[in-house]
């Protein structure tokens, strides 16, 4: 009897941990100094050959590598004006009011924004 307790109580707590997963539904993206950043607080950007509500990066192989993609996990959803979109290589990022949102390899520590103005098609994320 004991163990049959165990075995349901272990259970619903596993139940009750998957739920939350699911339920989750925090923004994926802060603000800090009037720009969009990570949990981490590194500066987010957009890419403007990203067509705006197209559910689509075109930023991908070496370009990803340079900028990579807010990823999105699993099990997220849209939050207020956060969409998650799919990759083309599958992986789920996240993307603010249509526009897929990226990091910047070049930038060392929080409140970098090094990558704002590159090539005069990357900015950085405001809201």
């Amino acid at each position: 009897m004991r163990l049959t307790h165990s075995l349901l109580a272990t259970g619903l707590g596993l139940a009750l941990l998957a739920g939350s997963a699911h339920a989750d539904h925090h923004t994926p993206a802060k603000v800090m100094g009037g720009v969009l950043t990570n949990a981490a607080g590194m500066t987010l950007y957009t890419f403007d050959k990203d067509p705006a509500g197209a559910g689509k990066s075109v930023c991908n192989g070496d370009c990803a590598v340079k900028w990579p993609p807010l990823k999105a996990g699993a099990f997220d959803k849209e939050v207020g004006d956060y969409q998650v979109i799919v990759r083309d290589d599958a992986d789920r990022q996240w993307a603010y009011k249509g526009k897929p949102l990226y990091l910047w390899i070049k930038d060392q520590k929080p409140g970098d924004m090094t990558g704002d103005g590159v090539n005069n098609v990357w900015h950085v994320a405001k809201p």
